[in-house]
């Protein structure tokens, strides 16, 4: 009966690898034979125009760098700090659960209410203009739960002989996280980084509110207070308001090469990482 379980059990995981992949691979075959055709060298370096009659995402795919950009140089210091000061220094374990209760709450919380709250705290409170810097600032909400939890979790993985040997060795508790603790705890840092850009690459209810729908080319400084589409936001446009799916296809192209780009990045990264700590 037990070798019966376990099949059963190894069956059903069988199973739902191959319905998993296949869904995948379907998903991945589909985008990219519709999509494809429609990325060109003037697709990817113009921007949407009437008058010269063309269609060009240059700008979405600056303003998704840009959100990107603004957003973990906000989120990353917050997030690591938070996670370093529950881990290390937090003595009242009622704050802890508090604060872990409260990021495990942010998770679960549709990515349309961030949008309302992110244009009534922002654009109409601090008097904002929708673009990439409230947008950016909504997603930092978003994404701040991720880096907390990953960064926390791989905190805790750091043995505490590590700690205890730095400061038999006169290390301040400050210089033994610093040195210490973060450096090997970086994996996870990593991680929550990456799960974090791809949440923002792919995020379109929260933007609609806050970035808002531009599709002109603007540098950076302009963007951060002027209606801004993202690639998501352009591929939702163009889908459901023009009915250009074609185009929409070929943004979700774009948009899956971009995170396959992170990914690659991301993973060397951490081999590299990894490898100079083996030696």
């Amino acid at each position: 009966m037990r070798k019966f379980k376990e099949k059963l059990l190894q069956l059903a995981m069988a199973a739902a690898v191959i319905v998993t992949c296949g869904i995948l691979a379907f998903l991945i075959v589909t985008i990219f034979s519709r999509g494809v055709g429609s990325i060109t060298p003037e697709f990817l370096s113009t921007a949407a125009s009437y008058r010269n009659d063309t269609i060009g995402i240059l700008p979405n795919i600056l303003n998704t760098l840009y959100i990107i950009g603004v957003t973990l140089i906000i989120v990353l210091p917050l997030g690591v700090c938070a996670a370093v000061y529950i881990t290390e220094y937090a003595e009242n374990h009622r704050i802890v659960k508090l604060i872990s209760f409260a990021t495990e709450t942010l998770t679960g919380i549709p990515s349309i209410l961030f949008g309302l709250v992110g244009m009534l705290l922002f654009t109409q409170l601090m008097g904002l203009k929708q673009g990439i810097l409230a947008g950016g600032l909504t997603l930092v909400m978003m994404v701040l739960p991720t880096i907390v939890t990953n960064t926390r979790e791989s905190l805790m993985t750091v043995p505490n002989s590590y700690r205890e040997g730095a400061l038999a060795l006169g290390s301040g508790k400050w210089h033994m996280i610093r040195t210490v603790v973060l450096p090997n705890s970086i994996d996870g840092i990593l991680t929550g980084c990456i799960l974090a850009i791809g949440r923002i690459t792919g995020e379109s209810a929260a933007l609609l509110f806050t970035a808002g729908f531009g599709l002109q080319l603007a540098d950076f400084f302009t963007s951060l207070q002027s209606s801004s589409a993202t690639l998501t936001v352009a591929l939702y446009i163009y889908a459901s308001e023009r009915g250009e799916f074609a185009i929409a296809f070929g943004i979700a192209v774009i948009l899956m090469l971009i995170t396959l780009a992170l990914n690659i990045t991301a993973s060397s990264i951490t081999k590299k990482i990894q490898k100079r700590r083996s030696e």
